[in-house]
């Protein structure tokens, strides 16, 4: 028979999933389980937070169909691990595995919430800097292993503007293989100079390839990408300096979009 759990990691467990439910906007299934003892507690300490949720709903209607995470042992705060909301003492590694489907990868990427946390690249060309910003964008999956990108990208140099429309079709990075771009293709920008685009293509190069990606408190890289039609999987190992709560979510939000306003 299996070890049931004890009291102390049912009630944080418990604790930790009402947190939860209440900082979503929508939730199918939230499953939490904490794996400590009363003496690790009181010391601050726990082995480890196992997350699996299905059909979640956070802040700008971004949808997750299914998500699992596994962390290493945690330095917690005592109290407030005990009233179910995990804050960290010291950074904690994690392993999750991310399900999402197109239209949700779609929606997310036109949420305002998202296109505030894009970075805004400069290209160099021909010694001069040139602003790079991506606009439009969609992802389809049509195929096993096979992502296609179509959208625009806003070019500035000088003072000049100039809109870049692409077709672009990539591999996913796995285990043992990086991510190809098979190909890329203008659909809009006539009369742009060759360098401006080789550049704007190098640009996208480098940001498929990149070896890490940071958000707020956490720094995390993709492992591994199966795609499915349809369907996106990705595996993620990340270093968690803390756990964010929806109100921190929505207010570095609220503090870049006003930025943006300006």
């Amino acid at each position: 028979m299996p070890e049931q759990p004890k009291f102390e990691e049912k009630f944080l467990s418990q604790a930790a999933e009402r947190r939860l439910s209440e900082e979503l906007d929508e939730a199918e299934q939230i499953d939490v389980e904490v794996q400590t003892d009363i003496g690790k507690i009181i010391q601050g300490q726990l082995d480890g937070v196992s997350f699996a949720g299905q059909g979640l709903v956070i802040k700008e209607k971004i949808r997750i169909q299914e998500i699992k995470v596994q962390t290493d042992s945690i330095a917690v705060n005592p109290l407030s691990a005990i009233l179910g909301q995990i804050q960290l003492d010291e950074p904690v590694n994690a392993i999750a595995r991310v399900v999402m489907e197109e239209a949700d990868i779609n929606s997310a990427l036109s949420s305002d919430m998202i296109r505030s946390l894009v970075h805004k690249f400069k290209l160099n060309v021909d010694g001069k800097s040139v602003r790079f910003e991506p606009q439009e964008m969609q992802v389809y999956l049509p195929a096993e292993d096979i992502l296609e990108f179509k959208g625009k990208i806003l070019l500035k140099e000088e003072g000049n503007s100039h809109i870049l429309g692409y077709h672009a079709i990539a591999h996913p990075r796995t285990r043992i293989k990086p991510p190809m771009l098979e190909s890329f293709r203008c659909t809009e920008g006539e009369g742009l100079r060759v360098e401006l685009i080789a550049a704007a293509m190098q640009k996208v190069k480098e940001i498929i390839n990149l070896p890490y990606l940071e958000w707020e408190d956490m720094v995390f890289s993709i492992n591994e990408m199966q795609v499915q039609k349809g369907k996106l999987i990705l595996i993620l190992e990340a270093q968690v300096k803390q756990i964010p709560s929806a109100e921190t979510l929505l207010s570095a939000y609220e503090d870049s979009h006003s930025s943006n306003l300006i």
